[in-house]
């Protein structure tokens, strides 16, 4: 983008959510000059100025900008992103071990409960330590975030754990931005992504099925009008 005569790159942050009523929906969209924690911090407090509230959860990939400022605002659980870290993680494993640390690893996800989660996780890390002790490490620190989502209803957890769901989004956009090249200017960047944002919520506004179902959702939550059973669309 070109700003102040000269050629600098920019971040575009979306935060992406499902609402009450169980749809998933774009909550807003901010141009930075980077990722860091006071540019996530500022766009959180616009949010919750518009009124966004009773943010339980925010998944996204490792980041320590994003995680502060989840903590600071919105007082919500951070989930990391599983499929991100299983990305990180692997490449420690080495290529011949990659698919054995990955069953390992899938063992402590197919667990019932947040507590048989961290216990299997543990002793994941525990057995491949004397082999591989950077790759135990990185579990041990990573066993809070990666986990996260287990606390949350068994219905949802597929949903939860990943970034996946607003991968093609972002792909869309990336697709697009890449066509003009070089913006002239931020609003520039903002008609074009703004569209395109625009059009995704109109189509999960409309969707048949919601994303997730009211049943589930009244256990999250402490809004009472979450608790009506579901009307048929």
């Amino acid at each position: 983008m070109r700003r102040g005569g000269r050629i600098v790159s920019v971040a575009v942050i979306i935060a992406v959510g499902v609402n009450t009523d169980g749809r998933r929906e774009v909550l807003g969209m901010e141009v930075g000059t980077s990722e860091a924690e006071p540019i996530w911090t500022e766009f959180l407090r616009k949010l919750t100025r518009r009124g966004l509230r009773g943010v339980r959860l925010v998944v996204s990939d490792a980041h320590e900008g994003i995680k502060a400022a989840v903590s600071k605002v919105l007082c919500a659980t951070w989930q990391r992103c599983r499929v991100h870290f299983a990305r990180n993680v692997l490449a420690h494993a080495g290529k011949s071990g990659r698919r054995v640390v990955s069953a390992f690893i899938a063992t402590a996800f197919a667990q019932e409960t947040a507590e048989a989660a961290s216990l299997q996780w543990r002793a994941v890390a525990d057995q491949i330590r004397p082999k591989v002790p950077k790759l135990a490490a990185i579990m041990d620190e990573a066993e809070h975030d990666v986990l996260a989502y287990m606390s949350f209803p068994k219905e949802h957890r597929v949903k939860l754990h990943s970034i996946n769901p607003i991968e093609r989004l972002n792909g869309e956009i990336k697709r697009r931005t890449e066509v003009v090249g070089i913006f002239p200017n931020d609003d520039a960047i903002v008609r074009l992504v703004g569209a395109l944002l625009l059009e995704q919520n109109d189509e999960w506004a409309v969707q048949r099925a919601r994303y997730m179902t009211l049943e589930t959702i009244s256990q999250m939550s402490d809004d009472p009008l979450i608790s009506l059973p579901a009307v048929a669309r």
